[in-house]
């Protein structure tokens, strides 16, 4: 080989290398459910009322039953170890739902809290937990 065609090859890989590391982010083919508590339905906790909460994050869903006698969304998960977050002025800003991350800053998702199909316009602390409730947690991108 040449002097010329080796310094097109060294050019040429060093472009695909800069070009690689500027996509930045996970892998192709990253998932975000490796670290998850349950990658499968389940049943949970003690209690009066029974909710189901469903996990969605990318095309994935998990349904988990939840048995509880606490009165908001927050008192029913947070003890299961089900959400984990940083407390603010509002409350719990959740970043993390059965051990799956998500965080604005650092990648563009936030947990997103449905009531019955419907955006919640409460947070985790001020979502009232009803008997037979249909609630979902939604890893979304902002």
């Amino acid at each position: 080989m040449n002097k010329t065609a080796k310094l097109c090859a060294l050019l040429l890989a060093l472009i695909l290398a800069l070009s690689l590391a500027a996509c930045g982010g996970a892998p192709a083919g990253d998932d975000v459910w490796a670290g998850a508590a349950y990658s499968e339905d389940a049943e949970l906790g003690e209690g009066a009322a029974t909710i189901s909460v469903a996990v969605t994050a990318e095309d994935k869903t998990v349904t988990l039953t939840v048995r509880t006698d606490a009165d908001n969304l927050r008192g029913a998960l947070e003890p299961l170890g089900l959400i984990a977050g940083e407390e603010s002025e509002f409350g719990l800003f959740v970043n993390s739902v059965n051990g799956i991350p998500a965080d604005y800053e650092a990648d563009g998702y936030y947990w997103a809290i449905y009531v019955d199909g419907e955006y919640a316009s409460t947070g985790i602390d001020t979502t009232p937990v009803t008997d037979g409730g249909e609630y979902a947690l939604v890893r979304e991108a902002a």
